[in-house]
């Protein structure tokens, strides 16, 4: 039976992470033998880690501390197929492949997008100088969007089409099943405004800043609240800007849930305000969910997901009067909900699992 290895940081909340545990969840279902190494076994997504996968902890407080932990397991357990996630993963991943000394085939799946980011510590600035030495020693390289293989090759002088192209597992059942579940927050219940969310880290990439803007100039003349779901180190900054504006009662931090997908299913819309992406996984699960959509049209990821606009709006980063319009429109002119879930499953679990498995056959 072959043996395919997944290594990530940690399993807190973030995009990549819910990425990874929905493609173990699809290839639980195949004659394969399952390990999830982690740097270090933490966060909230471990608790959907199916249960025939075997998790691996590092006991690593960094990811480059766990190079050496990664290559004795890899000289130990012998997997056919590392596959890491996020770029200093896949720096360490590739590091340890070499070290060990073994055959094990590395994939690089690559979620962030190369040229936007703007690393303000040193170790992220080192990292794209070690992706340009290392990332050509992986045995193959998948991009989640078409805009980050042609960035990638772009930043990294690959050839055309040798970053492949595999969108993310993100729509299954239990996505589905998840969104019918009760909220019990009053904001959803019969009778009251109709309530936009957005959800995500707190970080600048993001730029929730730019959506509280956008919504208080909406709120002017318009009866309507924003719930942004999601934590992280620019929550001061989010709450004293709801504060200047005037918003406490009408904008809401409630921090990570649980359970995001019964939240979109009852909000008015979903507005993704993002600076960069590269395949946003939150603006799938809302479509998937029913919920009407609006997004930046930022590299990368939005354009391709929302067809140029045939599923719901694109608006210039960082514009807040154009955001407020788009806001205002889609709550008198609401897409179909029923047309955006038939969208949303072209990034279904199904299909990038097949998409995978075809991957692991070829290298």
């Amino acid at each position: 039976m072959k043996r395919v290895a997944f290594f990530l940081p940690n399993l807190h909340g973030g995009g990549a992470e819910r990425v990874a545990v929905n493609l173990l969840k699809g290839l639980s279902e195949h004659e394969l033998a399952l390990d999830l190494v982690l740097a270090k076994s933490e966060g909230p997504y471990l608790q959907e880690v199916p249960p025939t996968v075997r998790i691996i902890d590092l006991a690593q407080t960094g990811v480059m501390r766990a190079v050496s932990p990664l290559a004795k397991y890899l000289r130990q357990s012998q997997p056919d197929v590392l596959i890491a996630h996020l770029e200093h993963a896949n720096v360490a991943a590739v590091l340890a492949a070499k070290l060990s000394g073994t055959n094990t085939r590395v994939v690089l799946v690559e979620h962030e997008n190369p040229s936007a980011s703007t690393p303000k510590v040193l170790r992220g600035r080192l990292v794209p100088l070690f992706m340009k030495f290392l990332y050509p020693q992986a045995t193959a390289i998948v991009s989640v969007s078409q805009g980050i293989a042609q960035d990638l090759q772009a930043q990294i002088n690959f050839a055309e089409g040798q970053v492949s192209t595999i969108y993310n597992p993100v729509v299954d059942e239990t996505l589905l099943a998840k969104a019918q579940a009760d909220i019990t927050h009053p904001w959803f219940q019969t009778g009251e405004p109709p309530v936009f969310l957005s959800v995500g880290r707190l970080t600048e990439q993001k730029r929730f800043i730019t959506l509280i803007q956008a919504f208080a100039r909406l709120r002017k003349h318009k009866s309507a609240r924003l719930m942004i779901l999601g934590e992280g180190e620019d929550r001061p900054a989010l709450e004293a800007e709801i504060q200047r504006l005037g918003l406490t009662e009408a904008v809401a931090l409630p921090g990570f849930v649980d359970n995001p997908y019964a939240y979109m299913h009852r909000a008015s819309a979903f507005v993704l305000s993002s600076r960069w992406e590269a395949l946003p996984t939150v603006l799938i699960e809302a479509m998937a969910c029913g919920c009407p959509v609006v997004a930046t049209d930022c590299p990368f990821g939005p354009q391709e997901i929302l067809a140029a606009g045939k599923y719901g709006a694109l608006v210039p980063v960082g514009n807040v009067a154009a955001l407020a319009n788009s806001m205002a429109q889609v709550l008198t002119s609401p897409q179909d909900r029923a047309q955006l879930q038939a969208r949303s499953l072209d990034f279904s679990v199904q299909t990038s699992t097949q998409n995978y498995l075809s991957l692991f056959n070829n290298i």
